[in-house]
């Protein structure tokens, strides 16, 4: 399975970034899981966020979504400091997450389900002709050509059509990051492969992508760069072109970057 990127090398790893974490904590009680995590992410890249279980990764995204509050550092949103107080400050800003549980109702069609909670209301009745429309604007704008009909049932859909339904609907409000949980996770082969181009394409349209993922093949078939996380602290975000799978591993087990001084998470 291979699906093509841009090359690493270009505009995208120099860009300002869209979103900057700089020494992020956060402690529940006593337990301190985030310990002055920094990460970037860039516009028109994808960026794996890597970690064994227990790295802080789930926090760290809730932090960013605005669904807990960080204990201390500076969050940066397209260069200046912003403060993210819940969930709808950071949608105000343009940062979508796409939860495991993608948070589908199986009895709505797609439509109904991308503009779950946002319904477009006109004199006091939903405007089916233009949720429609947009609903297929966005579809089409992410080349998604495995959906017949945007009025098909999300109960009667695949498990790879669910995810793109939901990835579509974190598009579709103007959105500039797209944070993804384990976006291929209890997908087959061919399912994948679809999710992951759409993944790729977020990017080419010059969204930052974060994918959370435990599988470092999907990492390497889309990631420009890896972050690692490692007992709540950030190991390294490398280029994935400057890396490869066997050192990325040590760095998930061991808490260390190979051959660098740096990044020890001891």
């Amino acid at each position: 399975m291979t699906v093509e990127a841009p090359e690493k090398t270009g505009p995208d790893h120099l860009a300002a970034p869209l979103l900057e974490l700089r020494g992020m904590q956060k402690s529940f009680g006593a337990v301190h899981v985030l310990r002055g995590v920094d990460l970037v992410v860039r516009p028109g890249a994808v960026t794996a966020l890597v970690g064994d279980n227990g790295a802080g990764k789930s926090t760290l995204i809730k932090g960013i979504a605005g669904i807990h509050s960080f204990d201390e550092g500076e969050y940066l949103f397209e260069g200046r400091p912003v403060k993210v107080h819940g969930p709808k400050d950071a949608n105000e800003l343009g940062i979508e997450v796409v939860y495991q549980d993608l948070a589908l109702c199986d009895n709505l069609d797609v439509v109904h389900n991308m503009f779950l909670g946002r319904e477009i209301v006109r004199r006091g009745v939903m405007d089916e002709d233009t949720m429609e429309q947009q609903a297929r604007e966005t579809l089409d704008g992410l080349s998604v050509r495995t959906l017949k009909s945007v009025r098909t049932p999300v109960a009667s859909l695949s498990g790879g059509q669910r995810q793109t339904v939901a990835i579509a609907r974190a598009v579709l409000w103007n959105s500039k990051v797209v944070i993804l949980d384990e976006p291929t996770a209890a997908l087959g082969v061919a399912q994948t492969e679809q999710v992951l181009k759409l993944v790729r394409r977020l990017a080419d349209r010059g969204l930052g992508v974060v994918l959370i993922s435990h599988n470092l093949n999907d990492v390497f078939e889309v990631a420009d760069e890896v972050a690692v996380l490692y007992l709540g602290q950030m190991v390294g975000q490398i280029r994935v072109a400057d890396t490869d799978r066997e050192r990325v591993v040590q760095a998930i087990t061991t808490g260390r970057v190979p051959g660098s001084d740096e990044g020890s998470a001891s």
